[in-house]
């Protein structure tokens, strides 16, 4: 059992994170804008998106769904061409509506039903699919 003042701790930490992820966000300069989003994927919630999708206008390449969380629904959205140093970077990742990102790609829509576990990329073909682990 974790000591109650650790515990607060913790959640002072992660809301502070969670605060500079926000921050971080309002200052990107995004390729849609708010008045362009339509209504194509209303209702599912928050997710992890990366910078190249939605600063650099890269399609999804690779998405997958980790466990949903109070914060997310557990879908992670990348371009498929991030390194292990941009991902480590938090300033490269945003939490959005899952919506916004649809209006990115709109792709994604076929597979965000999919439970925890699953993942997707884009194939040689353009095409974004289900793989299996």
């Amino acid at each position: 059992m974790v000591p109650a003042r650790i515990s607060e701790i913790l959640v002072k930490c992660y809301m502070s994170f969670i605060a500079t992820l926000w921050e971080l966000s309002r200052m990107k300069q995004f390729t849609l804008i708010r008045d362009e989003l339509k209504n194509i994927a209303i209702g599912y919630g928050s997710c992890i998106a990366t910078d190249m999708i939605t600063i650099e206008g890269y399609q999804v390449g690779y998405m997958y769904r980790d466990e949903s969380s109070d914060t997310t629904n557990g879908w992670i959205f990348m371009a498929g061409c991030e390194t292990q140093e941009y991902m480590d970077d938090a300033k490269n990742l945003s939490i959005y509506d899952t919506n916004t990102i649809a209006n990115y790609d709109s792709d994604i829509v076929t597979f965000i039903d999919l439970p925890e576990g699953s993942h997707c990329e884009r194939n040689e073909q353009g095409m974004l699919v289900k793989i299996s682990e």
